[in-house]
């Protein structure tokens, strides 16, 4: 993989996580605890559900080449029409029901607390959909994982300890219309080329 296909991969990761529910609750969390501890518990639940996706992706590159390209453009055109129609305010909703359920008194339990919330709120992500795409477009799971895992743990880091302020800087309606078209014109991409 090129330096400038990690860089690619770990960009879109990144993009598409900040209007994210699980942003949204890091940043509620970290209101209500230590930020360190809010950091640590989401960033080993990125760390974990990135390796669960991309295994599935090394997984779906058995398929023969036409399913797996059916398979990757619905895949992005489903997370392109979410990012487009599911309002924000939903998004918005959804992570501080999450981050305001979970109080935590003690430093361990604030770790497993956000481990917890980010790593349920993980499953079936744009992110991890995201990499299963990746895995199967490259067949370089190692790299996925790497550049994933990499953006993701930032946006762990940017949400525990400076969530608040990014939110005033881009607003987040903008960052999910950006991802949803980048996602849209990807899976009329790959529908094209089938």
């Amino acid at each position: 993989m090129t330096v400038g296909a990690f860089l690619g991969i770990f960009a879109l990761m990144f993009v598409l996580e900040l209007p994210d529910k699980t942003m949204i609750a890091i940043i509620v969390m970290s209101t209500r605890a230590r930020p360190f501890s809010i950091f640590l518990g989401a960033a080993g639940a990125f760390l974990v559900q990135m390796g669960i996706a991309v295994g599935a992706g090394g997984l779906l590159t058995l398929l023969p080449v036409h399913v797996k390209d059916v398979i990757v453009a619905v895949l992005f055109l489903g997370g392109g029409a979410y990012l487009l129609f599911v309002p924000e305010k939903n998004e918005e909703e959804s992570g501080e029901r999450r981050g305001a359920s979970e109080r935590a008194a003690t430093r361990v339990r604030e770790i497993a607390t956000a481990f917890g919330v980010i790593f349920v709120a993980e499953f079936g992500d744009l992110t991890q959909i995201q990499a299963v795409n990746f895995t199967i477009k490259t067949h370089q799971p190692l790299e996925v994982y790497l550049a994933g895992s990499l953006a993701l743990v930032l946006i762990a880091f940017l949400g525990a300890f400076g969530g608040q302020y990014l939110q005033r800087v881009v607003p987040i309606k903008w960052i999910r219309r950006g991802g949803g078209v980048i996602f849209a014109t990807l899976g009329v991409y790959n529908l094209v080329r089938l």
